[in-house]
């Protein structure tokens, strides 16, 4: 039963990690599901109060970090708002449009295109909107998959 429990728990880890590049997985749901499985299997008393407060301030930092990190990303480089929609719709169309280049690619042309059409920007300013976007993305990425590895940090360490 320990080999099912833990590699159950594991798989919802290694989702959450895919989904850091892969939007449409919430990855932190993931990470807080290995948690709920590990309670269910052994024993939700193996994890104190605390550590569910901390769990889910840490989810609640990975939804921020998220957005924000896509916004700051797009405004610093001069984007709109209809660049940082067209970036977001770009993050979940691109990956199923462009296979394995869409998760970068879909961003960037998102933002270039909501630029373009709605705000009827130039090409370059469009263009330094979609960089913003693209750079916002990687660095949620990082942002997230740190968060994401500290929450599994403090479980292993709870748990054990």
């Amino acid at each position: 039963m320990d080999m099912i429990a833990w590699t159950l728990i594991i798989l919802c880890f290694t989702v959450a990690f895919i989904g850091l590049v892969y939007p449409v997985i919430p990855a932190s749901l993931f990470v807080f599901l290995g948690f709920v499985l590990y309670g269910l299997f052994y024993s939700f008393a193996n994890l104190p109060w605390w550590f569910w407060v901390a769990e889910v301030l840490f989810v609640i930092l990975l939804f921020g970090a998220d957005f924000l990190a896509n916004a700051v990303g797009v405004k610093r480089y001069g984007g709109t708002k209809a660049g940082m929609w067209g970036s977001t719709i770009g993050i979940l169309v691109g990956p199923f449009v462009i296979p394995v280049f869409g998760i970068l690619a879909g961003p960037f042309i998102g933002a270039v295109a909501g630029e373009l059409l709605i705000n009827r920007k130039g090409l370059k300013q469009a263009l330094r909107s979609g960089l913003g976007s693209l750079i916002g993305f990687l660095t949620s990425v990082a942002v997230k998959g740190a968060i994401q590895i500290i929450m599994i940090l403090l479980f292993v360490i709870v748990a054990t």
